[in-house]
This record gives C-alpha cells, structure tokens and sequence, in this order.
C-alpha cells in the first residue's frame, strides 16, 4: 500500500513538474504565429531582396526559418540571445527614454542582426544565422506581451483560465487565440487584410524604436484586458483577435521592409 501511495506521488509530481516546465519555456507569437508574419512578408519583397534571401538561406523559406530564434533557446550556446526576445519598459515611457538592459533587448538585438547581415566581412553562414533570428525579432516585436512589464515577465506571471485550463496572459497572446481560431498559418496568411499601397507605406513608415513604442500601446490595453484567474473563453477572442491578426500583418509587412532595405 505504501510503494502504490508513493508511486502515485511520484506521477503527480512528473505531471505538475512537466507542466511547470512547459509553461517556463514561452514560444514567441507560437509556431504559427511566427510563420505568419514571414509568409505575409514574402509577398512585399521586392525581385532583388527575394534572390538574396534564397541564397543566403539556400531556398528556405523565411515561414520556415521564423521560428529559429525559439528553436536555439534549449541549446546553452545561443543563451546570451534570451534577453533580445523582448524589451521592457514602464508604460507611458518611449523606449529611447527608458532604463536599458545590459544584457540586451529586442530593439537591439535586431540592430545587432541587421550589422551582421550588412558586414561585407559576414561569412555566409553569420548572415543566414543573423538573418533568421531577425525575421523571429521583428515577429516577436510586434507581439504586444513582448513589449510588457519587467515585474510580471511580459505577462508571463499573470495566471488565468483558458477555456477551463489554466495558462497565464503572455500564453493567451503568443498561442492560445491563434490555435483557437484554428487557421493553419499560410490561411491566416492568405486571409490577411486587403489594404491599400499607401496603407503599406504608412504602416512601413518609423524605425524599430517607433515600433516598439506602438506595441506597447497594445500591451497596455491587453494588460487591462483581464484580471488574475479571470475566466476567458470565446468573449475574450471575440474582442481581441482582430488586434491579433493586425499585428501578424503588420509585421510581415515591416519584416519585408526591414528586408528590402537591407538587400536593395
């Protein structure tokens, strides 16, 4: 009776240590996410930029490379990238006024990608490195629990039910309403919105800075959005998804600028 009792403990502690485990390691807008905002992006390139990438990533695709700055977090050689996933500043202050992170941030890391990819002394192998983490950055930059508070790691500490289950804020934004609306990526691609070319060029306008500060205008709201261990279901989707798929949009539209101008 003893050795079931404590075999029983035993599973119940693998179960609650794997699911801490798993909700310690945040995808990044998720998998689909991510893929998204690359296939909307190949559609803005231009003959030029579209040649370079496909050399440098000998045929990838950018929806296939978009995830590659998740996929290196487990490998302890690429840990010094951890901080440049997101970028944390107290609300109401712009990014160029806040206290900077040592370590780096998503602002500067996309600076850093950017420097590589433009050094005529870059091997070809920096580049494609620097190049897929800097379609995964833009991405994560236009994630708005990216651009959260350091006291609740972007969200991440802000317990709520979804569906019944329990998840925390920066989870709901990164996956949860995506593969709730269940689009595969090149269908939340496909269905984007329609939108003008000077809609293009009004949103490709501003630097990275800009856009970081547009995105926490939407932290801001998603964080008022909820309440600790609130109960959020379809009501929640309802009245966010569109900012959802927005900022997918907008950030394959940027993705593709940054790109153009990198390679034109």
């Amino acid at each position: 009776m003893k050795t079931l009792r404590l075999s029983y403990i035993l599973i119940v502690f693998l179960l609650i240590g794997s699911q801490l485990f798993a909700n310690d390691i945040k995808p990044n807008w998720g998998k689909t996410g991510h893929r998204t905002i690359g296939e909307i992006a190949v559609d803005y390139l231009n003959t030029k930029t579209k040649r370079e990438i496909l050399k440098i990533l000998d045929g990838q695709s950018l929806a296939l490379v978009s995830t590659f700055g998740d996929d290196i977090k487990s490998d302890k050689r690429y840990r010094n990238f951890n901080t440049m996933h997101y970028v944390n500043m107290p609300f109401g202050v712009k990014y160029e006024d806040s206290e900077k992170n040592p370590e780096g941030d998503l602002v500067t890391g996309i600076e850093k990608c950017k420097a590589v990819i433009l050094d005529k002394n870059s091997t070809k192998e920096d580049k494609a490195f620097y190049l897929k983490l800097l379609v995964h950055f833009i991405g994560d930059l236009h994630q708005p629990m990216h651009v959260g508070r350091a006291e609740d790691k972007g969200g991440n500490d802000i317990q709520v039910q979804w569906f019944g289950s329990g998840t925390n804020l920066h989870a709901v934004w990164d996956s949860k309403m995506i593969d709730g609306f269940g689009m595969t990526y090149t269908e939340l691609a496909d269905n984007a919105d329609k939108i003008s070319k000077e809609q293009v060029k009004f949103l490709q306008k501003g630097t990275i800075v800009d856009w970081a500060n547009e995105t926490q205008t939407f932290a801001v709201k998603a964080y008022a959005s909820v309440e600790i261990g609130e109960k959020l279901s379809y009501n929640y989707s309802y009245e966010n998804f569109e900012t959802v798929r927005s900022q997918l949009q907008k950030g394959g539209i940027r993705l593709a600028k940054v790109l153009n101008d990198l390679f034109s």
